[in-house]
């Protein structure tokens, strides 16, 4: 197949639509269920993309969750401890596969911002992977292969509906790719940049101590960054991110969105979200909803009179903000990777609210300085890459 005809462009008024390779090659992907849209494939080729390198560059499965071509959540398949289980909603699954533990890492880091996602996965997709997708609401999947029994559970997503594509993982694109906007024609060479430790040698800061643990991470956070729209700031712990900044004009911004991202993550581990008592049948996405609303600043509408009762057995306790920076002072070993430099050291101070401790930016800000100075007063380590990720 040459070329995929779509129903439409980004919008429905936006007619004819289609998909092929510029040099005439046969395109490198097979739609085995579902009719997949223009955005839906933007969402799988750069979630793909991510996938491959995230899998070459740790050796683990890995998978991400897209959401309008940025990253909500990427990771690889580490096991899952009981408390991730319990906030994934994964816990009565039992033992799970590595691209399961992936997926549902991907999936469960900002489930609010993850609902309707494309995911990529790097490997084959197997039952496990497939039961996890099946229960959540997705627009579709990419991966090199499917398990006959992962076929048989997604074909019965959406009525047979679901999108679900198979990409050729021996392609590779043509050195030069080209946009085109306003009738004018941009070339430029692919970002294949390799996201590995020597881009992480250079640390300028007192402290030197660069774990293995947190070179990994660095490296989740930089890879996600290549494609993820900018501005954009990763902070991510245990082999996936936890707080996506995507998107902001102002570098701050970036950090500020993604700490609180990272925020809510923990927060969601804390005794007094995990023993909140939702009444039964509440939907996944109700569910998401209120614990999202109960730890942010708009609490009263799940609390209030006539609301909690809709939502909850038991009426919860405010999680005041004493209890909620109490819980967060506990989050450590967190790292943080940017597109580009950090300008201003106000950045540092957010990212210590939420327990980084690890950096990667290219440096070159001419406050590079006060930067560093405050990482050194935070006893934090930094990297610098020398090389921007920006991607639009």
């Amino acid at each position: 197949m040459k070329e995929l005809e779509l129903k439409y462009g980004c919008n429905p008024n936006q007619k004819p639509s289609k998909i092929y390779v510029a040099n005439g090659e046969e395109l490198p992907i097979t739609v085995l269920f579902g009719k997949p849209g223009y955005i839906n494939f933007l969402d799988a080729f750069n979630g793909w993309q991510l996938v491959k390198e995230l899998k070459e560059a740790t050796g683990l499965p890995a998978a991400t969750s897209f959401k309008h071509v940025s990253p909500a959540g990427a990771a690889v398949g580490l096991p899952l401890d009981d408390t991730l289980k319990k906030i994934y909603w994964v816990d009565d699954m039992g033992e799970l596969s590595p691209l399961a533990c992936a997926y549902a890492r991907a999936r469960g880091a900002d489930r609010m911002s993850s609902f309707g996602d494309f995911i990529a996965l790097s490997d084959v997709c197997d039952k496990d992977t497939a039961s996890i997708i099946k229960r959540e609401v997705s627009d579709g999947v990419i991966a090199p292969g499917y398990t006959e029994e992962a076929l048989e559970i997604l074909k019965g997503k959406k009525k047979g509906n679901y999108n679900v594509i198979q990409i050729d993982p021996a392609y590779r694109p043509a050195p030069l790719e080209h946009k085109e906007v306003y009738g004018i024609t941009f070339e430029q060479g692919r970002q294949e940049l390799p996201i590995n430790n020597e881009l992480l040698s250079k640390i300028v800061t007192k402290n030197q101590e660069l774990t293995d643990a947190a070179k990994m991470d660095l490296k989740i956070s930089l890879i996600t960054l290549k494609y993820t729209q900018s501005n954009s700031v990763c902070f991510v712990k245990g082999g996936q991110a936890i707080g996506i900044g995507a998107g902001q004009q102002s570098r701050v911004h970036c950090t500020r969105l993604a700490g609180q991202k990272a925020d809510n993550w923990f927060l969601r581990q804390s005794p007094k979200v995990l023993g909140l008592q939702f009444i039964d049948g509440i939907g996944r996405a109700d569910r998401d909803n209120a614990i999202d609303v109960y730890i942010g600043n708009e609490y009263m509408d799940v609390l209030a009179e006539g609301a909690w009762q809709k939502i909850f057995k038991v009426k919860p306790e405010v999680f005041t903000e004493e209890e909620k920076r109490e819980w967060l002072n506990q989050m450590a070993d967190v790292t943080v990777g940017s597109d580009a430099f950090f300008p201003f050291s106000d950045n540092i101070e957010r990212a210590k609210k939420s327990g980084v401790k690890y950096i990667a930016q290219p440096g070159g800000s001419v406050r590079d300085d006060l930067v560093i100075e405050a990482c050194d007063r935070y006893g934090m380590v930094m990297a610098f890459t020398g090389i921007r990720l920006f991607h639009h």
